[in-house]
């Protein structure tokens, strides 16, 4: 750790005063440097804010919407009421249940997430019923915080999961103070962290090494990212001191940039989720290390750890490659990925490696995960259950966790609302189009308004439009992202006529001109059928992906011929339904939809091929 350079204040004041000569703004932007992002030289592209970023319709906003509603009808007295118990508090109301409560696996510990899933939704969308339950929400917990600092619903929680729990809640009073105008959290957050600090180990833990007496399955290895990030927003040192201690450096993050894959073994989310850490230690400390590890195991997951969906970890565990145990796991277990958590952690590190190389691979692993994913979970239940995890077993149907209000729970909210914040980027001579969905994005141009409009029908469709919306007309580029599962040449059209814009998969097509209002750049993605082998140890155990889509079966079948799927487009769209298709084979055919379609259905994720 002492050949880390230290982010000063300086250094980061002066970052965010290089974002405003970019001379590329952000729409309603934070009132001071403080409540900004960082942002240094080591990145190339820029996150744009929840609020720039409007959904308009497909598939992303109909979760979104659902998810947003879903969780502005949690009990906030169910969510108090152990803490207001411990306090010795009026605690109206019933506990929750689950892992929630007192006796639970893990009580209190999605708290600070919740509170961070709506102060995203609050910003994203303006509402200020989201905003004021998001600010209750922390008046509540402040409320019940002891006058030593102590902030666990109980003992078993300051026992058990004193980080995970306070990882929780620092980025919940984090975002509650950036996104939903909660203005004390910061002065909560100190509090907070005073009492907890006791209860903490003194550095990150590596679980697969060593077995402390008390909290075992406790996650102190992540806390860098968080503890970071309240480095960036209040300035204080002492966050920047302990976010260095907590970063799982020697027995991970080095042995990762050297290219020594020590994934497998490990507890899958939360060591993918740790990879965070490691992108926001390079953010700040520029230790290329770091950059090295979270670029080696991102290429690790892909190419030795990822079902077709791209999720990972069966059993919550990285696989050891080369064994065939992915394939192995399809008849064993019904737990192959973590979904909404594992959704989220993937999603964040695409997002920083986006940022940090501007490779568009990134975006490609992206748009994967999240299409047949976290996107296909169940919407939770009225009475707090939660999907967990994706079943590839044969004839699979979709399941709540048994018990109530687990980890996926806490992510499910953050993931969803993160939609916005990986669709687009900005740079310092453009704008960068990730994610293909109807939506609007919304920007300043030297001081003058902008907005980007997107209409599509993806991923239901293969073509997307692209609507410059100016009040001036400007020169600026639009890179848009070819994805790299094209079997043939995607078609760009600027005003409906053709460019000679090189557009070549796993890349973004650069397009730069002087644009007027009104201009518009139509995108097409020819979608295909190809068959992708589970691991290398099963060749003839094949799921079916049609474009970015993995496709599932409503029929049994046990087996599909390779003449069949051989041809590129063999699986035909039925007309007048919602993402059916059929592939012809004898003596019927069978039904396909998107993974992300099934609703209560029974469905089949992989075949042999005969």
């Amino acid at each position: 750790m002492d050949s880390l350079q230290t982010l000063s204040r300086r250094h980061l004041l002066k970052g965010l005063a290089a974002t405003a000569a970019l001379g590329y703004s952000r729409a309603g932007q934070c009132a001071s440097p403080a409540d900004a992002p960082a942002v240094t030289s080591r990145e190339k592209l820029f996150l744009f804010r929840y609020s720039d970023v409007r959904l308009t319709g497909g598939p992303l906003k109909d979760q979104f919407d659902r998810i947003h509603a879903s969780y502005m009808g949690l009990n906030e007295d169910g969510l108090l009421k152990e803490m207001r118990v411990r306090a010795g508090l009026p605690a109206p109301g019933e506990y929750l249940g689950g892992w929630y409560d007192r006796d639970g696996f893990a009580p209190g510990h999605c708290f600070g997430q919740y509170i961070s899933g709506l102060a995203r939704f609050a910003d994203a969308t303006g509402d200020r019923a989201t905003a004021d339950k998001a600010r209750r929400l922390v008046d509540g917990f402040a409320a019940a915080i002891g006058p030593d600092g102590f902030c666990y619903p109980s003992k078993k929680a300051a026992t058990n999961f004193p980080a995970y729990n306070y990882d929780k809640y620092v980025v919940g009073l984090l975002d509650a103070y950036r996104f939903a105008g909660v203005v004390n959290a910061l002065e909560i957050l100190d509090r907070v962290t005073r009492g907890a600090i006791p209860y903490m180990p003194p550095r990150a833990l590596d679980r697969l090494i060593e077995h402390p007496q008390h909290g075992a399955d406790d996650e102190s290895y992540t806390l860098g990212e968080n503890l970071f990030y309240a480095y960036e927003v209040t300035g204080k040192k002492e966050y920047f001191e302990m976010a260095k201690k907590y970063l799982l450096t020697r027995t991970y993050f080095e042995p990762l940039s050297r290219g020594e894959n020590v994934l497998p073994g490990r507890h899958a989310y939360s060591h993918c989720n740790a990879l965070s850490s490691a992108a926001r230690a390079y953010q700040g400390l520029g230790n290329p290390m770091y950059l090295a590890a979270i670029r080696n195991a991102w290429d690790m997951i892909e190419r030795t750890q990822q079902f077709a969906s791209g999720g990972w970890g069966p059993n919550e565990t990285f696989v050891e490659p080369g064994k065939g145990k992915l394939g192995e796991s399809l008849d064993q277990t019904h737990a192959h990925f973590e979904t909404p958590c594992g959704a989220y952690a993937h999603l964040k590190l695409a997002r920083y490696l986006l940022l940090f190389t501007g490779e568009a691979r990134y975006g490609d692993g992206l748009e994967r995960v999240l299409y047949n994913t976290v996107l296909g979970a169940k919407d939770p239940s009225a009475d707090g259950h939660y999907f967990y995890y994706s079943d590839y077993h044969p004839f699979a149907t979709k399941a709540y966790f048994p018990d109530k209000y687990p980890c996926c729970s806490g992510t499910l909210p953050q993931g969803v609302a993160d939609y916005l914040i990986s669709a687009y980027f900005q740079s310092s001579d453009g704008i960068y189009v990730n994610l293909f969905a109807p939506s609007v994005l919304s920007w300043k141009i030297q001081g003058a308004p902008a907005q980007l409009i997107q209409n599509t029908g993806f991923p239901e469709s293969e073509s997307t439009e692209l609507r410059l919306k100016l009040s001036s007309p400007a020169e600026f580029t639009v890179y848009v992202r070819i994805p790299s599962w094209l079997q043939n040449p995607a078609q760009i059209l600027v005003n409906d006529r053709s460019t000679s814009v090189a557009a070549e998969p796993r890349t973004f097509a650069s397009i730069r001109r002087r644009w007027n209002n009104g201009d518009t750049i139509q995108v097409t993605f020819p979608f295909s059928l190809r068959a992708e082998a589970v691991d290398d140890q099963h060749p003839n155990t094949v799921a079916l992906m049609h474009g970015p889509l993995m496709m599932v079966a409503l029929d049994r079948i046990p087996t599909l011929e390779k003449s069949i799927i051989s041809s590129p487009q063999a699986l035909k769209k039925v007309p007048n339904t919602a993402g059916l298709f059929e592939l012809p084979t004898a003596p019927e055919k069978r039904r396909f939809v998107p993974f992300y379609k099934i609703g209560e259905e029974s469905y089949t994720t992989y075949f042999q091929l005969a």
